[in-house]
C-alpha cells in the first residue's frame, strides 16, 4: 500500500512539475509574440507614416474628435475637455517621474534592491529612447485643429502614449514578477493599460498628435515593456533578481 502511495505521489509531483514548466514557457512565448509583433508593428506603421499613406485615416479620426460647427471646439462640454487635460497630463514627464519613484520607494522598502535597481533603467531607458525617436522621425504636428494643449517637440511617435506605455506597462510587468497573487496580477496590468489607453486617447482628443502618433507610441512602448519582462525573467531564473515571493501563496 505504502508502494503505491510513493508511487502515486512521485507522479503527482511530475505532472505539477509539468504544468508549471509549460505554464512558464508559454507566458514566455507570450511574451516574446507581443515583442516581435509589437517591433514589427512599429515599422509598418512607421513606413506607412513616411509615405503618406495614413494621412486620409488620421485627418478623419482627429475631425470626429471634433464640433463640425467649429472645429477649434473639442467634441463634449467643458467638463470632458478639462478631463481630457488631466488625463494626458498623467502622460508628463512629472507624473511619470514621480510614479516611478512611488515604485522604485516601495520595492526598496519590500527588500527587492535588485528589482529596483532594474527598475530605474528599464523605464528611464525607454524615455529616452522615445526622445530619440522623436527626433529621428520629426513628423510636424497636426495642422487642421487647435491645440488643447502645449506642445514643444515633433509628433511621432506621441511622447506621453510611448513613455506612459513604458512606465505604466513596465512598473506593472515588473511589479507581477514580484507579486505572488493572482488578483494582484492581473489587477496591476489591467491599471496599466487603462492609464496607457487614457493617456493616448487623450492626446487625439486634445488635437496635439494624429492617430498614428498614438498607436505607434502605445506599439513602441509595449514592446519595451515586453522587453523588460523577458529580461527579469531571465534574470528571476539566474537568481540576479529577486523572485516572486511564493510563501505568500497564490490567492
Amino acid at each position: 500500500m505504502k508502494h503505491h502511495e510513493k508511487i502515486g505521489h512521485v507522479r503527482r509531483q511530475s505532472v505539477s512539475l509539468l504544468a508549471r514548466l509549460g505554464r512558464h514557457e508559454l507566458v514566455t512565448l507570450l511574451g516574446i509574440a507581443i515583442l516581435s509583433g509589437g517591433i514589427w508593428g512599429f515599422i509598418a506603421l512607421a513606413d506607412e507614416v513616411i509615405e503618406g499613406g495614413t494621412q486620409s485615416i488620421d485627418e478623419s479620426l482627429l475631425l470626429a474628435f471634433r464640433n463640425p460647427a467649429d472645429l477649434s471646439d473639442p467634441i463634449g462640454p467643458g467638463w470632458v475637455e478639462e478631463m481630457g487635460r488631466d488625463f494626458t497630463a498623467l502622460g508628463g514627464v512629472g507624473v511619470l517621474v514621480f510614479i516611478m519613484l512611488g515604485v522604485l520607494g516601495y520595492l526598496l522598502l519590500a527588500r527587492r534592491y535588485r528589482a529596483a535597481l532594474f527598475a530605474s533603467i528599464a523605464v528611464p531607458g525607454g524615455i529616452l529612447l522615445s526622445t530619440f525617436m522623436k527626433m529621428g522621425f520629426d513628423r510636424p504636428r497636426p495642422d487642421l485643429v487647435s491645440h488643447e494643449a502645449m506642445v514643444y517637440t515633433a509628433s511621432f511617435p506621441s511622447g506621453h502614449s510611448m513613455m506612459s506605455a513604458v512606465t505604466y506597462l513596465t512598473l506593472a510587468a515588473l511589479l507581477i514578477r514580484v507579486q505572488p497573487s493572482l488578483r494582484l496580477k492581473a489587477y496591476l496590468l489591467i491599471l496599466a493599460i487603462l492609464l496607457t489607453l487614457l493617456v493616448g486617447i487623450s492626446r487625439v482628443y486634445l488635437g496635439v498628435h494624429w492617430p498614428t502618433d498614438v498607436l505607434a507610441g502605445w506599439t513602441a512602448g509595449a514592446s519595451w515593456a515586453a522587453l523588460c519582462w523577458i529580461v527579469m525573467r531571465w534574470m528571476q531564473r539566474r537568481g540576479q533578481v529577486e523572485p516572486e515571493d511564493n510563501c505568500s501563496g497564490i490567492e
